[in-house]
């Protein structure tokens, strides 16, 4: 198999994977809340991407690389996952997936910001088009509260929260990685995500209690830790070593299509007019921003490690 055929693949099917997350943790949290299901989630990919590590890291953890790593892990693996939880339970699978695949038009900003990346007129369309859609779906088809969907507009900023968070902590990743591997990188926030969590989870257990963990809650779980984290987190970096990163990134669509099929299917999500007028901007828009130029290398240096 030739190095673009799989990266595309890797990139795809990590997406995929991410898109079936949100409707399978809309379920889950049902049963789980939503900061004892990221700590749950945690802790079944850690000793997966361990093991992983082991066999595969070529680059140790150095005093210099474990620097950026507790705060890049808290607005990663801490707050931006939280509010995506949160953000799911409060309002429906189809929106987590769609809200948050405006993520790659924010990168835009935290690139300039950080990377030196400077935007072009096209990418700052595409942020307004994304941030437009994102607006429509959360205000103009903001839908009343139900079973499902218990406050709709709270958990659509929650999303919005995570989308922009996990933009932040993707550009601080690749900071990251200059000094250490992204397994070695991922390893790390997800075990700087577990005693971040834990004392939010455990607040939450008192008012909140775990339900009776059934076989298809006990699927979803494994599904979340070990597809969602462990797997595709790896796929997503692989695809980034085999493809140039703006090709890469245009899989991320697939997770928008993907979680919105499935939640429309499973968990009978109404999706109305609004949806998807503003599910078009966001993914035009994404498009724009995404769709970087190349750019000479010094450009691309990040702020911090210039030799």
């Amino acid at each position: 198999m030739n190095r673009s055929l799989a990266g595309a693949l890797s990139a795809f099917t990590a997406a995929s994977i991410w898109g079936g997350m949100y409707v399978v943790s809309d379920a889950v949290l049902d049963v789980i809340p939503p900061a004892n299901f990221v700590l749950i989630r945690y802790a079944v990919a850690l000793p997966v991407l361990y093991a992983a590590f082991l066999f595969t890291s070529d680059r140790g953890f150095t005093r210099r690389a474990w620097g950026g790593l507790p705060l890049i892990g808290f607005i990663g693996f801490g707050l931006s996952l939280l509010a995506q939880f949160a953000g799911t339970k409060l309002s429906t699978g189809a929106a987590g997936a769609l809200i948050t695949s405006a993520t790659p038009a924010f990168i835009v900003v935290f690139a300039w910001l950080l990377l030196r990346e400077i935007a072009s007129g096209r990418q700052w369309l595409g942020l307004v088009m994304a941030t437009a859609g994102v607006l429509i779906v959360t205000l103009v088809g903001n839908e009343p509260a139900t079973k499902q969907a218990s406050n709709p507009l709270l958990g659509n900023f929650l999303l919005i929260v995570a989308a922009v968070t996990w933009a932040l902590y993707s550009v601080l990743v690749k900071i990251q990685t200059r000094r250490v591997t992204a397994l070695a990188a991922t390893l790390a926030v997800t075990a700087i995500g577990i005693p971040i969590v834990a004392p939010v989870a455990a607040i939450e257990l008192q008012t909140q209690p775990i339900g009776a963990i059934t076989p298809d809650v006990l699927a979803g779980i494994l599904y979340v830790g070990v597809g969602s984290t462990a797997i595709a987190f790896f796929l997503w970096n692989k695809s980034f070593e085999l493809l140039d990163a703006a090709s890469a990134s245009l899989f991320f669509f697939a997770q928008p299509v993907v979680g919105t099929l499935l939640s429309a299917v499973f968990r009978h999500d109404r999706l109305e007019a609004s949806f998807f007028v503003g599910g078009a901007l966001i993914l035009i828009g994404a498009l724009l921003g995404i769709w970087l130029p190349r750019q000479p290398a010094a450009a691309r240096t990040p702020v911090g490690l210039e030799e």
